[in-house]
């Protein structure tokens, strides 16, 4: 229903280049552009627009709550906005890379957007095992840890680095209700993911790709489905990726975003501590075991480190 202005409300649901698809509350679906030469909206945004024949043209995007996006050298890439979670899915194999997850991490961390770390393909012992002691570190942080296998499962060893029972439908839980951006690198089983809660969500690509006339291109854009008739839970599913940048991120900002370096930067003795090389640090000391019962895993602050480094380089 349009306002006096002639305005309709919409979410944002896939978009290809300059065009999005744009659901209405009643569920239909409009081809839209933007206003100008650059597109402004991504997926999730709420925004208002404006019927021209047959399809639309964006007037305006509604403030957001929150904006995922990762930036490099040369540009800035954003997943989606208005976020409820961020479903970070890795894979037993191919062995997944702890400085991208972390990145993926900082980067929810950033925009207040809380993280779920799912290890997928859980029936691959012993593959799953040795990665899911990877993952210690990040459930002593405090991150929720699940474990998923989109195949028949195949119980794990007993001992304390195994995960407790846990399933598919634990995860279905916690992303229920919620608009959940479903990230992580190719190969970890983002689509299977997808296809088992969206059964329909092959046709819609194909719908999408017509709409948008992005053919096989689709496969790189960012689409949202929903889980339930009520449209209450949303699945965004994001292109896998290689790099993630994070040159948004202040080098003395890192510290903050990485939970087990913040913990312990409240005992260094100067207040705008590096955590690299300043005396009395409470970050390295930790590093070093010279704190009782307090740890940082010498992966983690090399994570910190390189970081660190490479948010400084940016600046100059």
């Amino acid at each position: 229903m349009a306002d006096a202005a002639g305005l309709h409300p919409g979410l944002v649901i896939a978009g290809h280049g300059r065009h999005v698809w744009v659901e209405t509350p009643d569920g239909r679906k409009v081809i839209c552009h933007p206003r100008g030469k650059k597109s402004q909206t991504v997926v999730g945004d709420r925004v208002l627009w404006q019927s021209t024949q047959d399809e639309g043209t964006i007037e305006k995007v509604l403030p957001r709550k929150n904006l995922l996006y990762r930036q490099d050298e040369i540009r800035t890439k954003s997943f989606a906005s208005n976020l409820d979670q961020v479903v970070i899915l890795l894979g037993a194999e191919p062995e997944f890379s702890e400085s991208q997850l972390s990145r993926a991490l900082i980067a929810a961390e950033a925009e207040k957007i809380r993280p779920i770390i799912v290890l997928n393909k859980r029936d691959l012992t012993p593959l799953f095992d040795r990665s899911w002691l990877r993952l210690a570190p990040y459930r002593a942080m405090g991150y929720v840890v699940l474990a998923t296998a989109f195949k028949p499962r195949v119980p794990c060893a007993d001992g304390d680095a195994q995960p407790q029972a846990t399933d598919n439908e634990e995860l279905a839980l916690a992303l229920e209700g919620k608009t959940n951006l479903i990230l992580g690198p190719s190969g970890a089983g983002k689509s299977t993911l997808i296809n088992r809660w969206v059964p329909q969500a092959q046709v819609l690509t194909q719908e999408i790709s017509t709409a948008l006339n992005s053919g096989k291109h689709t496969t790189t854009s960012t689409t949202l489905y929903w889980m339930d008739a009520a449209k209450t839970t949303a699945l965004i599913d994001s292109p896998g990726f290689q790099e993630f940048g994070l040159h948004h991120i202040a080098p003395m900002q890192l510290a903050h975003l990485m939970p087990d370096i913040a913990a312990q930067s409240t005992a260094c003795k100067f207040y705008n501590c590096s955590h690299l090389h300043e005396p009395g640090c409470g970050v390295f000391n930790a590093v070093q075991g010279k704190m009782a019962d307090v740890e940082i895993s010498p992966t983690r602050y090399k994570i910190y480190g390189d970081l660190f480094a490479e948010l400084s380089q940016t600046r100059y």
